[in-house]
């Protein structure tokens, strides 16, 4: 057998092994226990359009998320963006929505690497904007150093 198609048949076999590995496709919406109060609709419109999936009770899950290995990063992103900052479970303590405008006025959210596969979250200058002034009216803004202390 020619080494090209040895090698191809080996990442054949990992590919399909990498499936079984139990982690990433058992995803889960929980109930939303809670929701802030948005200053408006139209920053809950923008919020859900760009952050949702990682941010909320609401994910939804592509085709992608079941496939390792990228099923595994969208669950740990998932996990981590959840975990940090929730609106579906809003009053729990350290949920840091004081620190959203911040990170959308920075460009850190919606990061980089989820925008290809989501064209509608990407906002334009003028919805970053208004996305930055809704987060600060609906959750203040945190201080420099303030990262510790969650603002319910």
């Amino acid at each position: 057998m020619p080494p090209a198609r040895r090698a191809l048949l080996a990442l054949a076999a990992l590919a399909v092994a990498l499936q079984l590995v139990p982690y990433g496709r058992a995803h889960s919406n929980p109930e939303v226990a809670g929701e802030p109060l948005w200053d408006r609709p139209r920053t809950r419109e923008l919020f859900f359009r760009a952050c949702k999936d990682c941010h909320s009770n609401e994910t939804e899950w592509p085709f992608y998320s079941h496939v390792a290995p990228v099923s595994w990063l969208v669950q740990h992103d998932v996990n981590e963006g959840r975990s940090h900052f929730n609106v579906s479970e809003w009053g729990r303590e350290r949920n840091h929505g004081d620190e959203a405008a911040e990170e959308v006025r920075e460009g850190e959210m919606p990061p980089w690497f989820y925008l290809p596969a989501h064209p509608d979250a990407r906002l334009s200058r003028s919805e970053r904007e208004e996305l930055v002034a809704g987060l600060v009216a609906t959750f203040g803004e945190s201080e420099e150093g303030d990262h510790e202390h969650g603002h319910p």
